[in-house]
């Protein structure tokens, strides 16, 4: 079974992970058949890029993704949009959504007090 999972990637202490396409078998940081994304959950808010088009594909092809990368697919709203692709909705709206929404999550948010 091929599933969409977090390969660890950094230094010691200092883990940031790939999303990518793996068989199942597979061991975490084995071979894999293509990275979709990007999760470094050090920075604040954690950074997280995702190619929803390549997930889009590769989901409606049978890959499951693991139960971390179905969370971060619900925090960015790849889940809800995928859910749209499959009753019919254009790849390329929904990509632009997806873009659109990833450049709001970017925007640096000011927490200091004056």
């Amino acid at each position: 079974m091929v599933r969409i999972r977090l390969r660890r990637v950094g230094l010691k202490n200092q883990p940031s992970y790939r999303i990518v396409i793996q068989d199942s078998e597979k061991p975490r940081d084995g071979r894999f058949l293509e990275i979709v994304g990007f999760y470094n959950p050090r920075t604040e808010p954690a950074t997280i890029t995702i190619d929803e088009a390549r997930i889009y594909e590769w989901m409606s092809k049978g890959a499951m993704p693991t139960e971390s990368v179905a969370q971060l697919f619900k925090t960015t709203g790849t889940a809800d949009r995928f859910a749209r692709f499959k009753k019919g909705e254009a790849v390329e709206t929904l990509t632009d959504e997806a873009k659109a929404a990833e450049v709001k999550r970017a925007a640096p948010v000011n927490t200091r007090k004056n």
